[in-house]
């Protein structure tokens, strides 16, 4: 089944060439892929398009089944493709980790009590737990980061968007979400410069330059 295309997506940002000239994609239910090619060539953007915060100038995206054109399209998109961004300090705004964690929840109906529940769940399944009552902007980077995920699978999505998750990490934490990411059953769209990292979680996907999607080798 798939749950994620992009067809024939077309970008530029202003005063810019092509950055996107006719990538296309596709992610199936528990399909994990990466997406690699040099600074600058569009994965971000690619990214971002999936979820609707940019829009392409052509082609279509369609996630579970639909054609996603307007806002309204994908608000459920955002709800069920959890993105964990590039830079932590862009998801992370609540002055607690348990705050931060539960905002998600919170946001989709679930109790106080039942938000707080899935906090403390996904902390202990994280190793995180220790973490719980911190403020946020006194963590490390590499803490930050894992917590990052956190706040996305409270949202328990069917597929995870990583843009370069092993930013900021050190070996041990890098090891940890290693072991997280491996562990889950959700579909994963993957953006890393570390080879090392993509043999390990998604192994197959495609390279961007020049504006197009071509399979890896």
């Amino acid at each position: 089944m798939s749950l994620l295309e992009l067809h024939d997506i077309t970008f530029a940002y202003p005063a810019h060439g092509l950055t996107l000239n006719g990538a296309c994609l596709r992610l199936g239910a528990g399909e994990r892929l990466s997406i690699t090619g040099p600074n600058g060539a569009g994965k971000s953007t690619l990214l971002k398009i999936a979820v609707g915060l940019l829009r392409p100038a052509s082609g279509r995206v369609v996630a579970f089944g639909q054609d996603r054109r307007t806002e309204a399209d994908f608000t459920e998109v955002r709800r069920r493709i959890g993105y964990v961004f590039q830079d932590p300090d862009d998801q992370l705004f609540c002055p607690t980790v348990a705050e931060d964690i539960a905002f998600g929840p919170l946001n989709l109906g679930k109790s106080k009590e039942e938000a707080l529940a899935i906090v403390d769940s996904i902390l202990g399944r994280m190793h995180l737990s220790h973490l719980r009552d911190r403020i946020t902007h006194h963590l490390s980077g590499g803490e930050k980061r894992l917590v990052t995920l956190a706040t996305v699978l409270a949202m328990d999505p069917d597929i995870l968007i990583l843009d370069e998750p092993t930013n900021a990490l050190d070996i041990e934490n890098e090891a940890r979400l290693l072991e997280i990411l491996q562990s889950l059953p959700q579909a994963i769209l993957l953006i890393s410069h570390s080879a090392d990292f993509r043999e390990k979680i998604a192994p197959c996907g495609y390279r961007l330059a020049d504006g197009v999607l071509t399979p890896l080798d």
